[in-house]
């Protein structure tokens, strides 16, 4: 009996994705067979045995095809979507990850960047996956863009936006990373967009940071001086280039801005 229900949950893996879906959760297994949770539990070690399935967090799997069957886990764009309603919070991919998806693959990230709103979810390490999950209050939906993968769609900041979270987020990443990324990225950008995001963006100091960069980057005199607009209204106070040191150094009048650190492209 034991052994029938196992192909059951073959059977159940197959026909998800003969569907063309890659991810199933222990809670759908439950409802879908009358079994012990025992039974359920031996079914799944050997299916990670075999290297057929994954484990991402507790209770959801994704299955691996088998092109993907050695290195253990499938890309995060083939599961990200169903992990996040199976979390069932709202949901951007962002940072370095956006970034790639829009071309600036320099440096490609092996980890994974998430934005949802709080409370926070936990960092996750799986089989040769990270995913970071940074908290937002809020996010204006026009500057979420959908990206088709093999698994459906998943939700992407927009190359503005991406530009403006890599310095709202600098507490926690490089500097020299994050620019060098926006020296691929800004090919992406447009001035009206990045002026009509960087208005609705809360965050002051981050729009501050990202005018400074641009302004000392080629061929992106149009997207500063956009952002500059951005600012028009807003109380702009002298704020350190890197939030993670001493507010010591030159400044920078026009963007208000206290250059505490030296950031070196890897480009």
């Amino acid at each position: 009996m034991e052994q029938k229900k196992y192909n059951y949950i073959e059977e159940y893996i197959s026909k998800i994705r003969a569907l063309g879906g890659f991810t199933f959760t222990y809670s759908g297994l439950k409802s879908a067979f009358d079994v012990s949770e025992a039974a359920i539990n031996l079914s799944l070690q050997r299916l990670k045995a075999r290297k057929a399935i994954a484990q991402v967090k507790k209770g959801f799997y994704v299955i691996l095809p088998p092109e993907y069957a050695q290195k253990g886990m499938i890309p995060a764009s083939l599961f990200i979507d169903d992990l996040m309603k199976s979390l069932n919070k709202n949901y951007y991919v962002a940072l370095f990850s956006a970034a790639a998806l829009h071309g600036a693959s320099h440096q490609q990230s092996l980890e994974y960047f998430v934005v949802t709103k709080a409370p926070a979810v936990r960092r996750i390490k799986a089989a040769n996956i990270v995913i970071n999950f940074f908290v937002k209050k809020e996010w204006p939906q026009q500057t979420i863009t959908k990206k088709k993968t093999d698994a459906g769609y998943i939700f992407v900041s927009s190359p503005e936006l991406t530009a403006l979270d890599l310095l709202f987020y600098s507490d926690k990443i490089s500097l020299s990373r994050a620019l060098t990324v926006l020296q691929e990225l800004h090919q992406s950008m447009k001035p009206s967009v990045l002026f009509r995001t960087a208005k609705e963006y809360k965050q002051t100091a981050a729009i501050q940071r990202l005018g400074y960069l641009l302004e000392k980057m080629p061929r992106t005199g149009k997207l500063s001086e956009s952002l500059f607009r951005a600012l028009s209204g807003r109380n702009c106070f002298y704020i350190p280039l890197s939030p993670s040191k001493a507010k010591k150094g030159n400044t920078d009048t026009h963007w208000k801005i206290i250059i505490n650190t030296e950031i070196e492209s890897d480009l």
